[in-house]
């Protein structure tokens, strides 16, 4: 969090949270909402996508002022006030890098570790990091899959794990992005709707609090 962020806190302490003004994608763009509407679906369940922000300080200052409270609900620090973020899919976005061998969030910020991976029903992979919860993107997915393996070097089947999410499967997989000398870590395979649950994070920042 950046120095100036941490003295408005300080400065002006109870100011109120706001809501519905920002968004992150499934591809791990900032989305604006001027209206604050962010949180307003219609009729089929769809959330507007908001504004793209194109401006290069902008983005780095929310990317070094975004946190999470103990509810798992993920908000910008701008100066004294918390912004709370709609999230299209999860908290991070997380790519490849260009060898293959670490993952990188959307903030910019590389993980060093990865916890455990959890594969939904939609053929969705997460992992929790140390960084905190995060979606594979879609174009990183089948890099990333290919690196897991079971600990006796066979790579794991998927496809049957996803065709029973009901049973919540779990296997143990090595990959190049956990811990070195980690012997393997969980994967879990379960229902979409179980996603949030599971990974202890909030995609509507405003269900239950607003």
């Amino acid at each position: 969090m950046d120095d100036l962020v941490r003295a408005a806190m300080a400065r002006w302490p109870n100011v109120p949270d706001i809501f519905g003004w920002l968004s992150l994608t499934t591809t791990g763009q900032w989305r604006l909402h001027p209206d604050g509407k962010a949180l307003s679906a219609d009729s089929g369940n769809r959330y507007p996508t908001g504004e793209s922000i194109s401006n290069a300080q902008i983005l780095g200052f929310i990317s070094r002022n975004y946190h999470h409270d103990d509810t798992g609900r993920w908000f910008f620090q701008n100066g004294p006030q918390r912004v709370f973020v709609r999230l299209d899919a999860a908290p991070l976005i997380l790519h490849t890098t260009d060898d293959g061998n670490r993952l990188q969030a959307h903030t910019g910020t590389y993980v060093n570790d990865v916890l455990s991976w959890l594969l939904d029903d939609s053929g969705h992979l997460y992992a929790s990091t140390n960084l905190g919860p995060g979606l594979v993107a879609g174009r990183d997915l089948m890099q990333v899959l290919d690196t897991l393996s079971q600990p006796d070097g066979v790579p794991p089947d998927l496809d049957h794990l996803v065709s029973q999410p009901q049973s919540l499967s779990t296997l143990n997989v090595l990959s190049p992005f956990q811990s070195a000398g980690t012997t393997g870590i969980p994967l879990q395979v379960c229902p979409t709707d179980q996603v949030e649950t599971i990974m202890g994070f909030v995609r509507n920042p405003a269900l239950g609090y607003a």
